[in-house]
């Protein structure tokens, strides 16, 4: 019976169904990398692990990241140090790929990515990015981002964590929450308030006074590490500073735009993979005679699934050109995570009842998706936040 949902679940995930030829639209690059992802991530071996880490709350093991890297997904839009410079399709699809497989990967390459090697290469200084950043490409090293606190959560300008000068180091003391990859890294992005405001730092796991503890008992993003980090008089030299992050939290929020920017491309990849498992499912399971999928009420559920499918990826495409032409905005940006996310959230939520008792198996990938997108609508600014954001650009006025 297991290997018969294995080999129904991989036929499931490899066949496309492009309602609107959208791929048509995309670069040569961006659909041999497409083309390249989904080979790796359809492998049985590679299927077989990600669901036995959701089962036992296990983290994504390090050889698959190792291998990942060899893909040359990590730096993928960093231009120099080794990185494969990309255009904003390529790397869009790569996080709508890794979401097909499982959300913990694409969180993973999200953080390691917009919120590490992003923030190195914007505001570092050259020597931290000769040091880091061929480190971090390989996956020689990972890293994490420290920005959300317990009580700051969507407002990370009220952050309670503080760096404070002291001769030639600075001395930071302060936590952070629901860090993904927190007791994986090797080095944290931390950001701290200063006099001069709030700046990020470079903070190696060895350094006295840091410390990660992982997150358990999660329902969502099993397979995701998430951890509280804890400085506590942890004392970095003064060269930690990343110099460029003198403009303050807007220097965290840009490495927050980029991040989303993967999210809106990744959930179409979530959504995706639980269309298309409901698609074959519903042409073969056929409890009156003929298949569920022959029927009215199922074509309607799979056709809302398709059409909201298409409208997430002509929504990314055009955030992809806005981004290669530098127009894309961060009201854009709110605008994609918002609405893919949502349309994500749905197609898993009626694939799941469609599928009925066998929505719930770990042996299907639906129950996964649907756990995980819980928490992807939430993380990187909650539906509510994007909303409020969206609606101040559209009247001028602020709600929050």
């Amino acid at each position: 019976m297991m290997l018969k949902i294995l080999c129904f679940l991989k036929r499931g995930i490899t066949m496309r169904h492009d309602l609107l030829n959208t791929e048509l639209l995309l670069p040569e690059s961006a659909r041999m990398m497409q083309s390249a992802l989904r080979d790796f991530l359809t492998q049985q071996r590679i299927v077989e692990t990600i669901r036995t880490c959701n089962v036992k709350e296990e983290p994504i093991p390090r050889w698959l990241v190792t291998e990942l890297a060899q893909l040359e997904l990590f730096g993928a839009s960093i231009h120099g140090y080794g990185c494969l410079e990309t255009d904003a399709y390529t790397y869009g699809i790569i996080m709508q790929e890794l979401e097909r497989a499982d959300s913990a990967l694409r969180s993973f390459a999200s953080v390691h990515n917009a919120l590490v090697m992003y923030p190195i290469s914007q505001f570092g200084s050259d020597a931290q990015k000769e040091y880091w950043l061929p480190l971090l490409r390989t996956t020689n090293a990972i890293g994490c981002f420290g920005l959300t606190e317990e009580y700051g959560g969507s407002n990370p300008a009220a952050m309670k964590t503080r760096a404070k000068r002291d001769g030639a180091d600075y001395v930071l003391n302060g936590s952070k929450l629901w860090i993904t990859n927190g007791t994986l890294a090797d080095v944290a992005v931390v950001w701290a308030r200063t006099q001069k405001g709030i700046r990020g730092f470079l903070v190696p796991k060895e350094t006295k006074g840091f410390s990660a503890t992982k997150i358990t008992g999660k329902w969502s993003l099993r397979a995701s590490v998430s951890a509280a980090l804890f400085l506590d008089d942890c004392r970095v030299p003064r060269d930690s500073l990343l110099p460029g992050t003198e403009i303050g939290i807007k220097a965290a929020l840009s490495c927050l735009n980029e991040a989303r920017y993967g999210i809106a491309w990744g959930a179409i990849g979530a959504a995706e993979a639980c269309y298309e498992t409901t698609l074959e499912f519903a042409k073969t399971r056929a409890p009156f005679g003929k298949p569920i999928a022959a029927t009215q009420l199922i074509q309607k559920y799979l056709v809302d699934m398709a059409l909201g499918i298409a409208n997430a990826k002509l929504l990314a495409l055009q955030l992809a050109r806005l981004k290669d032409e530098e127009k894309l905005t961060h009201y854009h940006i709110s605008a994609g995570k918002l609405h893919n996310v949502r349309v994500a959230c749905e197609v898993a939520s009626r694939a799941r009842s469609v599928l009925g008792a066998a929505g719930i198996t770990y042996d299907m990938p639906v129950g996964a998706h649907l756990l995980n997108l819980e928490t992807v609508e939430t993380y990187e600014g909650t539906e509510e936040i994007h909303i409020l954001s969206l609606g101040k650009h559209l009247t001028g006025l602020n709600a929050f």
